[in-house]
């Protein structure tokens, strides 16, 4: 028998327990599988369970009485006024707080509120029961108030820098760039928060939303007069084919004007909000100051 055929033989015995010993160490009974997924089931849930431990005790005991104290302060806050402080909560561009967080906040400290109203009135005093209760007042609505004062301030704000945004993109379009191009390069090197809602908008234009509903978004996120005309301008502009330039250059000049019209309307104010200060706070000093030492001497040389 020739040798090769002794080796072939020889290496076929051998590969059949090898053969077998590898098929049997990798199928395994089907509820020796079940019992290894439930096993890794309950060592992923066993990481959780440690994840959350590794959390401090005061936000996970922080979490759950904002979500109680959210849960009913929806119950006595109308529906349309949530929404309203949602919307404000995007224009302000703190939307990071979130509507549960504000909600706990306004009936927390009217719930302060409350106490103090309690230790002041003391059963009898008026005084101390109107006081409580304008604590009480102060502490729901001041979230509010605080949250009106931030989007008022973001659309003075994007209304300031929206003149030279339109500059610089006004130069970009005639030097040869696209509308979007001019926008990607005003948002990457601008900063405020006209810049963070330019990046904001070019993000939905790349994910496919038409430049149209981008805008119009952008004009719902801001609710700034100014940059809704510009967006109104621009939309005109698409409909009647009126260069994009052109419309650009004139925007921007509208609104520089506008800005100017602003500051010299905020100095015009100025003398009258000045009155004030000066009747009750520098005028008595003064009169205190002058005529002071002349009543001292008069009172002193007076007959008795």
């Amino acid at each position: 028998m020739p040798a090769s055929v002794i080796l072939g033989a020889t290496a076929l015995a051998a590969s059949v327990p090898l053969l077998w010993w590898a098929v049997a160490t990798t199928r395994q009974p089907a509820s020796r599988v079940v019992v290894q997924n439930l096993a890794g089931g309950q060592a992923q849930l066993a990481d959780l369970r440690r994840v959350l431990l590794e959390k401090s005790a005061g936000e996970r005991a922080l979490a759950p009485a904002v979500a109680a104290l959210a849960a009913r302060a929806r119950r006595v806050t109308p529906a349309g006024m949530v929404d309203a402080m949602e919307r404000r909560l995007v224009t302000g561009g703190v939307a990071h707080w979130g509507i549960e967080r504000v909600l706990a906040a306004k009936l927390g400290l009217a719930i302060i509120g409350v106490f103090l109203t309690l230790a002041l009135w003391g059963g009898s005093s008026t005084v101390g029961l109107l006081a409580g209760l304008l604590f009480v007042g102060v502490g729901f609505f001041g979230p509010d108030a605080i949250l009106s004062g931030r989007v008022q301030a973001r659309q003075q704000a994007i209304e300031r820098e929206l003149p030279d945004t339109l500059d610089q993109v006004t130069i970009s379009v005639e030097a040869g760039l696209g509308f979007e191009a001019a926008l990607a390069r005003v948002a990457q090197t601008g900063t405020g928060p006209l810049a963070e809602e330019l990046s904001r908008t070019l993000q939905d234009i790349q994910l496919g939303l038409p430049r149209r509903d981008a805008l119009d978004k952008l004009v719902r996120r801001t609710q700034a007069p100014d940059l809704m005309r510009f967006v109104n301008a621009m939309r005109q502009a698409e409909g009647y084919g009126i260069p994009i330039a052109q419309v650009l250059r004139v925007q921007s000049a509208e609104l520089r004007d506008k800005r100017r019209q602003r500051a010299e309307e905020r100095a015009m104010k100025i003398p009258v909000k000045i009155v004030f200060p000066v009747v009750f706070c520098i005028f008595p000093t003064l009169l205190v100051t002058i005529l002071g030492p002349a009543a001292i001497r008069l009172i002193r040389t007076w007959p008795n």
